[in-house]
């Protein structure tokens, strides 16, 4: 393996699983603040049999439940997992009619051939609540609470946890819309802007799941969280912010840059960097979750591995991993895509020009896990096309 990560990238093996951040970070993960608040909950003799809460979260434009934080007091079952809500009828029903749903039973459920109660069963857990986070319209996902013991969520004890759980999907709430109003400003910079770019479109749909393919299938090898891989895959497409600072006779250019312009070009990188923290200081977003992962994606996703890129020179493994994820996925995106100076470059082709590159420009373990992703990259490309902007 040729991936080194730094503490705020990796999860330490236990049940209970840290987004660990830097010791300088002035905001701590939400997986780690839901592990105190576990903590705290257990604290009340009546909850002590709260064996696990874990989050998932719903992204509207693909239909896919996905695995975010969780804590645990024993094995967790379903890190790193997906789903299609639309497979999920019970589910589905729960964000339709805004109902709670209590499984006392899990070996039950599980017996009636239901994959997820099986694997849970499988971990020791036998009961189960689960609540839709949703609010004005707006459905963001599911939190579920689960026991060692079968029969635990009586009325009682839901009595008891039902302002814990809405404190938590409260504090879920809030961390998204702090990560979608930054989103969204973006949006609108590049929607007032002059300029029209590749980086508009569905090239930001598409990067941001390649992104999230290549995380997802480095995270069981070297312990990324699910908290890792979904703040990556929300800041995955703010990558080339500054490119609104371009000139379009530059940046639209169909042919070869000149060195001055391709100058020019690169200064696009300190721009956005510049851009981001203006936006988090004059917006009120001091808070916003892992600052750092957002920051380091801008700063140095046109880094090389052998040294040769920009604008910082940075080799091999003291370029960030988020950015070294990053690159792979928006190069792969640029060549597979249409553009002003260029035909789109089939799958294969791009996957050879990576692989020839992995080492010299790529982390060739980013570029392996992209290419392992065939399936999932089918899909994505099916789905979005040169219309979405998401």
């Amino acid at each position: 393996m040729n991936i080194k990560i730094r503490d705020d990238q990796a999860s330490p093996a236990k049940s209970s699983v840290l987004a660990m951040m830097p010791s300088t970070a002035s905001h701590r993960g939400l997986a780690e603040r839901l592990i105190c608040l576990h903590d705290e909950i257990k604290g009340d003799d009546s909850l002590g049999g709260l064996s696990r809460i874990a989050i998932a979260l719903y992204d509207e434009s693909s239909d896919i439940l996905k695995t975010f934080i969780h804590s645990s007091d024993g094995e967790s079952p379903l890190d790193h997992s997906t789903a299609r809500l639309s497979d999920m009828p019970g589910l589905k029903r729960l964000v339709s009619m805004g109902g709670r749903r209590t499984l006392n039973d899990l070996a039950k459920v599980a017996a009636a051939g239901q994959d997820h109660a099986a694997r849970l069963v499988a971990a020791g857990y036998l009961s189960s609540y689960t609540m839709p986070i949703q609010s004005k319209g707006v459905f963001y996902g599911f939190l579920f609470l689960n026991s060692f013991e079968a029969g635990f969520f009586t009325p009682q004890v839901l009595h008891r946890l039902r302002p814990y759980a809405e404190l938590i999907a409260q504090i879920i709430m809030r961390e998204l819309d702090t990560v979608r109003m930054m989103q969204a400003a973006v949006k609108v910079i590049r929607q007032v802007s002059t300029v029209r770019d590749e980086e508009t479109g569905a090239h930001l749909a598409r990067m941001a799941r390649y992104t999230r393919a290549i995380a997802l299938k480095l995270a069981p090898r070297i312990g990324l969280t699910d908290e890792y891989v979904e703040y990556l895959f929300q800041f995955a497409p703010l990558h080339d912010l500054g490119k609104i600072s371009v000139p379009d006779h530059i940046l639209l250019k169909p042919g070869r840059l000149t060195p001055e312009e391709y100058n020019v070009m690169k200064g696009h990188v300190a721009r956005g960097v510049e851009i981001v923290d203006l936006m988090v200081g004059d917006m009120g977003l001091q808070s916003l979750p892992h600052f750092h992962m957002l920051r380091n994606v801008i700063a140095y996703h046109h880094e090389a591995m052998d040294g040769s890129g920009y604008p910082y020179g940075l080799k091999g493994t003291d370029i960030p991993l988020e950015a070294r994820i990053a690159a792979v996925a928006d190069v792969f995106d640029a060549l597979t895509s249409a553009r002003p100076y260029k035909e789109p470059w089939t799958n294969a082709a791009a996957f050879d020009l990576l692989k020839s590159q992995a080492g010299v420009k790529f982390d060739p373990d980013c570029v392996a896990a992209l290419i392992d992703s065939v399936a999932t990259i089918g899909d994505i490309q099916a789905r979005f096309d040169e219309t979405v902007y998401d």
